[in-house]
Protein backbone atom coordinates (compact mmCIF):
# COMPACT_ATOMS: atom_id res chain seq x y z
CA UNK A 1 0.00 0.00 0.00
CA UNK A 2 1.43 3.45 -0.85
CA UNK A 3 1.01 6.69 1.02
CA UNK A 4 -0.22 9.87 -1.33
CA UNK A 5 2.47 12.36 -1.34
CA UNK A 6 2.39 16.34 -1.96
CA UNK A 7 5.25 16.03 -4.00
CA UNK A 8 8.22 13.57 -4.80
CA UNK A 9 11.82 13.60 -6.37
CA UNK A 10 12.97 12.06 -9.66
CA UNK A 11 16.76 12.31 -9.41
CA UNK A 12 18.66 11.37 -12.91
CA UNK A 13 21.94 10.04 -11.77
CA UNK A 14 22.54 7.87 -14.97
CA UNK A 15 25.16 10.12 -16.09
CA UNK A 16 28.62 8.79 -17.47
CA UNK A 17 30.33 11.74 -16.88
CA UNK A 18 32.97 11.48 -19.70
CA UNK A 19 34.84 14.83 -18.99
CA UNK A 20 36.01 13.27 -15.55
CA UNK A 21 38.02 10.98 -17.49
CA UNK A 22 39.67 8.13 -15.38
CA UNK A 23 37.46 8.94 -12.28
CA UNK A 24 34.09 7.50 -14.02
CA UNK A 25 35.87 4.67 -16.08
CA UNK A 26 34.37 2.13 -13.75
CA UNK A 27 31.76 4.18 -11.86
CA UNK A 28 28.44 7.13 -12.63
CA UNK A 29 29.54 10.48 -12.20
CA UNK A 30 27.29 10.41 -9.04
CA UNK A 31 29.17 8.51 -7.24
CA UNK A 32 32.93 9.87 -7.55
CA UNK A 33 33.97 11.35 -4.42
CA UNK A 34 33.91 14.85 -3.48
CA UNK A 35 34.91 16.91 -0.30
CA UNK A 36 37.19 14.23 1.54
CA UNK A 37 33.83 12.27 2.54
CA UNK A 38 31.03 12.62 0.50
CA UNK A 39 29.92 11.53 -2.72
CA UNK A 40 28.36 13.92 -5.22
CA UNK A 41 25.03 12.34 -5.16
CA UNK A 42 24.94 12.97 -1.40
CA UNK A 43 23.84 17.08 -1.98
CA UNK A 44 20.59 16.15 -3.99
CA UNK A 45 19.75 13.69 -1.54
CA UNK A 46 20.37 15.46 1.41
CA UNK A 47 18.64 18.18 -0.20
CA UNK A 48 15.50 16.39 -0.60
CA UNK A 49 14.91 15.28 3.22
CA UNK A 50 15.99 18.84 4.52
CA UNK A 51 13.57 19.65 2.46
CA UNK A 52 10.82 17.94 3.43
CA UNK A 53 10.80 15.45 0.26
CA UNK A 54 10.99 11.86 1.58
CA UNK A 55 10.17 9.89 -1.71
CA UNK A 56 12.95 9.86 -4.27
CA UNK A 57 13.25 7.54 -7.22
CA UNK A 58 16.92 7.30 -7.82
CA UNK A 59 17.32 6.29 -11.54
CA UNK A 60 20.49 5.05 -12.71
CA UNK A 61 22.41 3.56 -15.96
CA UNK A 62 25.78 3.73 -16.32
CA UNK A 63 27.68 1.59 -14.33
CA UNK A 64 25.39 1.58 -11.63
CA UNK A 65 26.94 -1.75 -8.98
CA UNK A 66 28.91 1.71 -6.74
CA UNK A 67 26.02 4.05 -6.90
CA UNK A 68 23.66 1.11 -6.39
CA UNK A 69 25.60 -0.32 -3.42
CA UNK A 70 26.41 3.39 -2.10
CA UNK A 71 22.70 4.20 -1.62
CA UNK A 72 21.20 1.15 -0.98
CA UNK A 73 18.03 1.38 1.26
CA UNK A 74 18.82 5.10 1.72
CA UNK A 75 19.39 5.17 5.40
CA UNK A 76 22.08 7.57 5.76
CA UNK A 77 19.58 10.22 4.10
CA UNK A 78 16.95 9.14 6.49
CA UNK A 79 15.07 7.81 3.22
CA UNK A 80 14.28 4.08 4.71
CA UNK A 81 10.96 4.67 5.55
CA UNK A 82 8.06 2.07 4.93
CA UNK A 83 5.75 4.10 2.95
CA UNK A 84 7.96 6.28 0.35
CA UNK A 85 11.80 6.82 1.09
CA UNK A 86 14.87 5.78 -1.79
CA UNK A 87 14.08 3.26 -4.61
CA UNK A 88 16.61 2.52 -7.11
CA UNK A 89 14.93 2.38 -10.78
CA UNK A 90 17.43 1.43 -13.34
CA UNK A 91 15.95 0.43 -17.41
CA UNK A 92 13.89 -2.61 -16.57
CA UNK A 93 12.32 -4.64 -19.78
CA UNK A 94 8.44 -4.71 -20.26
CA UNK A 95 5.61 -6.27 -21.85
CA UNK A 96 6.09 -4.25 -24.83
CA UNK A 97 10.10 -3.49 -25.60
CA UNK A 98 13.11 -2.93 -23.62
CA UNK A 99 15.78 0.07 -24.09
CA UNK A 100 18.18 2.00 -22.20
CA UNK A 101 17.10 5.16 -21.13
CA UNK A 102 17.34 7.37 -24.64
CA UNK A 103 17.71 10.92 -22.88
CA UNK A 104 16.48 12.38 -19.31
CA UNK A 105 12.61 13.07 -20.36
CA UNK A 106 12.51 9.17 -22.00
CA UNK A 107 14.01 8.20 -18.51
CA UNK A 108 11.15 9.80 -16.24
CA UNK A 109 9.01 8.82 -18.96
CA UNK A 110 9.96 4.46 -17.95
CA UNK A 111 8.92 5.44 -14.55
CA UNK A 112 5.55 6.57 -15.09
CA UNK A 113 4.16 4.20 -13.07
CA UNK A 114 6.58 4.85 -10.16
CA UNK A 115 5.31 8.06 -10.06
CA UNK A 116 1.38 7.10 -10.54
CA UNK A 117 1.37 5.17 -7.66
CA UNK A 118 2.16 7.74 -5.13
CA UNK A 119 -0.47 9.85 -6.71
CA UNK A 120 1.82 13.25 -6.36
CA UNK A 121 0.55 16.66 -6.91
CA UNK A 122 4.08 17.70 -7.94
CA UNK A 123 7.06 15.88 -9.42
CA UNK A 124 10.47 17.37 -8.46
CA UNK A 125 13.25 16.79 -10.98
CA UNK A 126 16.71 16.63 -10.05
CA UNK A 127 20.47 15.70 -11.58
CA UNK A 128 22.60 13.77 -9.45
CA UNK A 129 26.12 15.60 -10.88
CA UNK A 130 26.01 19.33 -9.04
CA UNK A 131 27.54 20.85 -5.87
CA UNK A 132 25.01 23.20 -4.00
CA UNK A 133 22.58 22.90 -0.96
CA UNK A 134 18.83 24.09 -1.77
CA UNK A 135 15.24 24.25 -0.06
CA UNK A 136 13.22 22.45 -2.33
CA UNK A 137 10.29 23.24 -0.68
CA UNK A 138 11.18 27.73 -1.26
CA UNK A 139 10.79 26.31 -4.73
CA UNK A 140 7.62 24.56 -4.50
CA UNK A 141 6.24 27.59 -2.73
CA UNK A 142 6.75 29.57 -5.77
CA UNK A 143 5.50 26.63 -7.79
CA UNK A 144 2.17 26.83 -6.19
CA UNK A 145 1.80 30.58 -5.79
CA UNK A 146 2.32 31.28 -9.54
CA UNK A 147 0.17 28.29 -10.55
CA UNK A 148 2.68 27.33 -12.83
CA UNK A 149 2.90 24.19 -14.94
CA UNK A 150 6.52 23.92 -14.49
CA UNK A 151 8.81 25.94 -12.35
CA UNK A 152 12.93 26.21 -13.90
CA UNK A 153 15.50 26.89 -10.80
CA UNK A 154 18.16 29.06 -12.47
CA UNK A 155 21.07 30.84 -11.82
CA UNK A 156 23.56 33.56 -12.35
CA UNK A 157 26.41 32.70 -14.62
CA UNK A 158 28.96 34.89 -16.39
CA UNK A 159 28.17 36.05 -19.73
CA UNK A 160 30.88 34.50 -21.04
CA UNK A 161 29.69 31.28 -20.08
CA UNK A 162 26.05 31.61 -20.83
CA UNK A 163 26.37 29.50 -23.96
CA UNK A 164 27.21 26.75 -22.27
CA UNK A 165 23.91 26.56 -20.57
CA UNK A 166 20.16 26.49 -21.58
CA UNK A 167 18.93 29.80 -20.98
CA UNK A 168 15.29 31.28 -19.52
CA UNK A 169 14.51 34.53 -20.76
CA UNK A 170 11.88 36.31 -18.77
CA UNK A 171 9.46 38.63 -18.23
CA UNK A 172 10.09 41.11 -15.02
CA UNK A 173 7.34 38.78 -13.01
CA UNK A 174 9.70 35.83 -13.17
CA UNK A 175 7.52 33.73 -16.31
CA UNK A 176 9.40 32.45 -18.55
CA UNK A 177 8.28 33.52 -22.47
CA UNK A 178 11.40 32.19 -24.35
CA UNK A 179 13.95 28.64 -23.33
CA UNK A 180 17.50 28.41 -25.31
CA UNK A 181 19.33 25.36 -25.27
CA UNK A 182 23.24 26.23 -24.89
CA UNK A 183 22.43 29.61 -27.40
CA UNK A 184 25.17 30.98 -29.48
CA UNK A 185 24.52 34.46 -28.42
CA UNK A 186 22.70 34.07 -25.38
CA UNK A 187 20.55 36.71 -24.88
CA UNK A 188 20.89 36.52 -20.60
CA UNK A 189 22.90 34.67 -18.39
CA UNK A 190 20.03 32.86 -16.13
CA UNK A 191 20.97 29.57 -16.47
CA UNK A 192 18.75 26.65 -15.78
CA UNK A 193 19.96 24.25 -13.16
CA UNK A 194 18.46 20.87 -14.37
CA UNK A 195 16.16 21.81 -11.40
CA UNK A 196 12.08 21.42 -12.20
CA UNK A 197 9.20 21.46 -10.44
CA UNK A 198 6.10 20.00 -12.43
CA UNK A 199 2.11 19.99 -11.41
CA UNK A 200 2.09 15.99 -12.01
CA UNK A 201 -0.25 16.11 -14.76
CA UNK A 202 1.26 18.36 -17.10
CA UNK A 203 4.42 16.74 -16.89
CA UNK A 204 2.46 12.90 -17.46
CA UNK A 205 0.84 14.52 -20.86
CA UNK A 206 3.88 16.10 -21.64
CA UNK A 207 5.96 12.81 -21.57
CA UNK A 208 3.84 10.63 -23.11
CA UNK A 209 3.03 13.16 -26.18
CA UNK A 210 7.15 13.49 -26.31
CA UNK A 211 7.25 9.12 -26.45
CA UNK A 212 5.35 9.37 -29.43
CA UNK A 213 7.53 12.44 -31.08
CA UNK A 214 9.93 9.59 -33.25
CA UNK A 215 11.75 12.44 -34.46
CA UNK A 216 12.29 14.10 -30.27
CA UNK A 217 15.66 13.69 -28.46
CA UNK A 218 13.28 13.10 -24.80
CA UNK A 219 14.93 15.90 -23.72
CA UNK A 220 13.69 18.45 -21.11
CA UNK A 221 15.68 21.38 -22.35
CA UNK A 222 15.33 20.34 -26.10
CA UNK A 223 11.83 19.00 -26.22
CA UNK A 224 9.77 18.83 -22.98
CA UNK A 225 10.12 22.85 -22.09
CA UNK A 226 10.11 24.12 -25.73
CA UNK A 227 6.94 22.13 -26.13
CA UNK A 228 5.27 23.47 -22.98
CA UNK A 229 6.02 27.34 -24.08
CA UNK A 230 4.86 26.48 -27.46
CA UNK A 231 2.04 25.63 -26.58
CA UNK A 232 1.23 28.50 -23.74
CA UNK A 233 1.52 27.25 -20.77
CA UNK A 234 2.68 28.86 -17.60
CA UNK A 235 5.78 28.69 -16.93
CA UNK A 236 8.27 30.61 -14.18
CA UNK A 237 12.16 30.67 -13.29
CA UNK A 238 13.11 30.24 -9.30
CA UNK A 239 16.11 31.86 -8.89
CA UNK A 240 18.69 30.31 -6.83
CA UNK A 241 21.56 32.61 -5.24
CA UNK A 242 23.41 30.08 -3.48
CA UNK A 243 26.68 27.99 -4.41
CA UNK A 244 25.92 26.04 -7.01
CA UNK A 245 28.78 24.32 -9.79
CA UNK A 246 28.56 21.61 -12.31
CA UNK A 247 31.34 19.55 -11.37
CA UNK A 248 31.27 17.38 -14.78
CA UNK A 249 34.80 18.77 -15.81
CA UNK A 250 38.53 17.61 -14.08
CA UNK A 251 38.88 21.58 -13.57
CA UNK A 252 35.41 22.45 -12.11
CA UNK A 253 35.77 19.56 -9.48
CA UNK A 254 39.28 20.37 -8.28
CA UNK A 255 37.87 24.08 -7.69
CA UNK A 256 34.79 22.93 -5.93
CA UNK A 257 36.56 20.80 -3.69
CA UNK A 258 39.53 24.28 -3.07
CA UNK A 259 36.10 26.24 -2.23
CA UNK A 260 35.61 24.39 0.73
CA UNK A 261 38.71 25.18 2.40
CA UNK A 262 40.21 28.69 3.83
CA UNK A 263 39.12 30.44 6.92
CA UNK A 264 36.02 31.79 4.72
CA UNK A 265 35.65 29.33 2.51
CA UNK A 266 33.39 30.13 -0.44
CA UNK A 267 31.29 26.53 0.30
CA UNK A 268 30.83 25.85 4.10
CA UNK A 269 28.80 22.93 4.96
CA UNK A 270 28.64 23.67 8.86
CA UNK A 271 25.29 24.40 9.05
CA UNK A 272 23.90 22.95 11.36
CA UNK A 273 20.28 23.13 10.43
CA UNK A 274 21.03 21.74 6.67
CA UNK A 275 23.27 19.15 7.07
CA UNK A 276 25.00 17.11 3.81
CA UNK A 277 24.43 13.48 5.02
CA UNK A 278 26.88 10.87 3.53
CA UNK A 279 27.35 7.10 4.18
CA UNK A 280 29.45 6.39 7.44
CA UNK A 281 32.78 4.32 6.65
CA UNK A 282 33.28 3.47 10.53
CA UNK A 283 36.99 4.73 9.60
CA UNK A 284 39.14 5.45 13.20
CA UNK A 285 39.87 9.27 13.94
CA UNK A 286 42.78 10.57 11.78
CA UNK A 287 45.87 10.57 13.25
CA UNK A 288 48.59 14.18 12.71
CA UNK A 289 51.92 13.26 13.36
CA UNK A 290 55.05 14.96 15.71
CA UNK A 291 56.54 16.16 12.97
CA UNK A 292 53.87 16.50 10.38
CA UNK A 293 52.32 20.48 8.92
CA UNK A 294 49.12 20.66 7.64
CA UNK A 295 48.11 23.87 6.78
CA UNK A 296 44.56 24.95 5.13
CA UNK A 297 43.51 21.70 4.78
CA UNK A 298 40.77 19.34 5.08
CA UNK A 299 41.58 16.11 6.73
CA UNK A 300 39.45 13.28 6.93
CA UNK A 301 38.94 9.68 8.94
CA UNK A 302 41.39 7.17 9.14
CA UNK A 303 44.17 9.69 7.38
CA UNK A 304 48.10 9.27 9.06
CA UNK A 305 50.13 12.51 8.15
CA UNK A 306 53.38 12.46 8.67
CA UNK A 307 54.39 14.77 5.73
CA UNK A 308 53.34 18.40 4.75
CA UNK A 309 49.69 18.83 3.37
CA UNK A 310 49.09 21.83 2.09
CA UNK A 311 45.84 24.07 0.31
CA UNK A 312 44.35 20.09 0.13
CA UNK A 313 41.45 18.20 0.51
CA UNK A 314 42.43 14.55 1.87
CA UNK A 315 39.94 11.29 1.76
CA UNK A 316 39.76 8.80 4.28
CA UNK A 317 42.45 6.71 5.03
CA UNK A 318 45.38 8.39 3.11
CA UNK A 319 48.57 7.93 4.16
CA UNK A 320 51.02 10.63 3.84
CA UNK A 321 54.64 9.68 4.93
CA UNK A 322 57.62 11.59 6.19
CA UNK A 323 59.00 13.93 3.95
CA UNK A 324 56.15 13.51 1.36
CA UNK A 325 54.52 16.73 -0.02
CA UNK A 326 50.79 17.01 -0.47
CA UNK A 327 50.19 20.75 -2.20
CA UNK A 328 46.89 22.15 -3.88
CA UNK A 329 45.21 18.95 -4.70
CA UNK A 330 42.57 16.33 -3.93
CA UNK A 331 43.61 13.29 -2.56
CA UNK A 332 40.51 10.41 -2.42
CA UNK A 333 40.39 7.67 -0.02
CA UNK A 334 43.40 4.72 0.44
CA UNK A 335 46.16 6.60 -1.15
CA UNK A 336 49.07 6.09 0.01
CA UNK A 337 52.30 8.85 -0.35
CA UNK A 338 55.45 7.59 0.32
CA UNK A 339 58.49 9.15 1.25
CA UNK A 340 60.00 11.72 -0.13
CA UNK A 341 56.73 11.95 -2.76
CA UNK A 342 55.11 14.67 -4.22
CA UNK A 343 51.56 15.36 -5.29
CA UNK A 344 50.82 18.97 -6.63
CA UNK A 345 48.18 20.41 -8.27
CA UNK A 346 46.24 16.90 -9.09
CA UNK A 347 43.37 14.94 -8.43
CA UNK A 348 44.48 11.47 -7.41
CA UNK A 349 42.18 8.48 -7.49
CA UNK A 350 41.61 6.07 -4.53
CA UNK A 351 44.08 3.24 -4.18
CA UNK A 352 46.64 5.16 -5.78
CA UNK A 353 50.55 4.24 -4.31
CA UNK A 354 52.82 7.57 -5.02
CA UNK A 355 56.13 6.09 -5.00
CA UNK A 356 59.33 7.40 -2.68
CA UNK A 357 60.95 9.99 -4.73
CA UNK A 358 57.75 9.96 -7.40
CA UNK A 359 56.53 13.51 -8.55
CA UNK A 360 52.86 14.32 -9.46
CA UNK A 361 51.82 17.36 -11.04
CA UNK A 362 53.71 20.85 -11.13
CA UNK A 363 54.11 23.19 -8.18
CA UNK A 364 51.88 26.73 -8.47
CA UNK A 365 50.11 24.71 -11.42
CA UNK A 366 46.85 26.88 -12.88
CA UNK A 367 43.18 25.34 -12.93
CA UNK A 368 43.82 24.50 -16.58
CA UNK A 369 47.03 22.28 -15.74
CA UNK A 370 45.78 19.50 -13.33
CA UNK A 371 47.35 16.21 -13.30
CA UNK A 372 44.96 13.70 -13.09
CA UNK A 373 45.71 9.98 -11.51
CA UNK A 374 43.78 7.22 -11.95
CA UNK A 375 42.11 4.99 -9.53
CA UNK A 376 44.54 1.84 -7.98
CA UNK A 377 47.76 3.26 -10.06
CA UNK A 378 50.86 2.55 -9.35
CA UNK A 379 53.38 6.43 -9.88
CA UNK A 380 56.72 5.82 -9.70
CA UNK A 381 59.82 7.93 -9.38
Amino acid sequence: MYCKKECIAMLLAGGQGSRLYDLTKKIAKPAVSFGGKYKIIDFPLSNCINSGIDTVGVLTQYQPFALNEYVSNGQPWDLDRIRGGLYVLPPYQGNKNSDWYKGTANAIYQNINFIKQYDPDYVLILSGDHIYRMDYSKMLEQHKATGAACTVATITVPMEEAFRFGICNTNPDGSIYEFEEKPKNPKNNQASMGIYIFTTKTLIEYLENDEEDENSSNDFGKNIIPNLLGNGEKLYSYRFEGYWKDVGTISSLWEANMDLIGEDPILTLADQDFRIYSKNTARPPQYIGKDAVVENSLISEGCRIYGTVINSVVSGGVIVEEGAIVKDSVVMEDVVVKKGAAVYTAIVDSDTVVESGAVVGKENAGKDEIALIASGSVIKA
